[in-house]
């Protein structure tokens, strides 16, 4: 069984796994040469930064300091997401690789909010959580989508094409 969290607990740990993934998103932008990737990027990052906000709300806590100021702080250059895309950018295959990374962190995140919002007893905190939630299952669909296009697959746009063929 899972570790249960109180509220004030799971709006630092969601504050910090949102900025890793602010930082994650801005670091494959500007590393990423295809300008789709790119601007996918810069938008689930500028997203990231409005659930951020979102959980400042609540945050009683006084680690983080003003918003604008953490959300200008250097990245955690030890956070999973962020030391993988490094060793991807090396290598030159991180358009490819950062999209990966990428799917895996939604699909955790997605995972640990929804144990949040069961044992948050606040409907707005756990409101806040839910959308949260939805709004990062869209993040999955587009990165989904765009992994899609860069690795050259069928795109769900082009189904129709492929299926009257």
């Amino acid at each position: 069984m899972g570790k249960e969290y109180t509220v004030q607990e799971a709006l630092r740990l969601a504050i910090k796994a949102e900025k890793d993934s602010m930082d994650f998103y801005r670091k494959a932008a500007s590393a990423t040469r295809i300008d789709r990737a790119k601007r996918v990027f810069r938008l689930l990052a500028e997203e990231e930064k409005e659930h951020l906000s979102y959980f400042f709300e609540f945050y009683q806590g006084d680690e983080f300091g003003e918003l604008d100021a953490f959300v200008a702080s250097p990245p955690d250059r030890t956070a999973a997401n962020y030391v993988a895309l490094k060793k991807a950018i090396d290598r030159e295959t991180h358009e490819q690789k950062a999209l990966e990374i990428a799917l895996h962190e939604e699909k955790t995140l997605m995972d640990r909010y929804a144990r949040f919002a069961e044992d948050i007893v606040d409907p707005h905190v756990r409101g806040i959580f839910e959308r949260v939630i939805r709004e990062t299952r869209k993040h999955y669909e587009l990165i989904e989508s765009e992994y899609a296009h860069v690795m050259r697959m069928v795109h769900e746009s082009d189904q129709d094409i492929y299926v009257r063929e």
